[in-house]
């Protein structure tokens, strides 16, 4: 029981890790792409997919949904499964782009700055820890834009709940082996 509330408090700590309160009527919603191998998305992009989408501000004047990913496992891009997925299966009917041309995080999010540079606020989805990681990288990459950093709505207590210890790990770990390269992992 303590190793699964340790999990929920690491990924719920890491959901709130580099955002801040920026305001205005424009948002964009960037959701990082996991390797997928197959000709629809996979478990995680599809959850990933979800989470953007309940990350959107239905008061927002207007909202983009930015959909990272290349063909890095399969011979689809994850953008373009997620995209079909949104459009296709969950009735997304808003602005869309899709950035498939990315191979790790650190180019999901440097690809992705052109789409958000008109933008008043950004929220970077995908799992807590990884989204921080996305935070983090556009903090480096364009600390401008990183000022505009909000909360997404990755993160729900009790969701994925017997993963997230496993996610914390992972993400502890890979955030170590960053600090010890001294580089942004890719």
């Amino acid at each position: 029981m303590l190793v699964l509330l340790w999990g929920e408090w690491e990924n719920w700590r890491a959901s709130r890790r580099l955002v801040g309160s920026a305001t205005g009527g424009s948002e964009a919603v960037v959701v990082l792409g996991y390797r997928n191998a197959g000709t629809r998305a996979n478990i995680m992009n599809r959850w990933r997919v979800r989470a953007g989408l309940r990350s959107i501000d239905p008061n927002a004047d207007s909202t983009r949904l930015v959909l990272c990913g290349g063909a890095c496992a399969g011979p689809h891009t994850e953008a373009a499964l997620m995209a079909h997925y949104a459009t296709a299966t969950r009735g997304y009917r808003g602005e869309l782009v899709l950035e498939d041309q990315s191979r790790t995080t650190w180019e999901n999010i440097g690809f992705a700055i052109p789409y958000l540079t008109n933008i008043d606020r950004i929220k970077i989805i995908s799992l807590p820890l990884h989204a921080a990681k996305g935070r983090r990288y556009l903090a480096q990459q364009c600390p401008e834009l990183a000022s505009r950093l909000v909360r997404g709505a990755e993160y729900r207590f009790g969701e994925w709940i017997a993963a997230k210890p496993l996610m914390a790990l992972h993400g502890r770990w890979q955030d170590a082996r960053d600090r010890h390269d001294n580089r942004p992992a890719r």
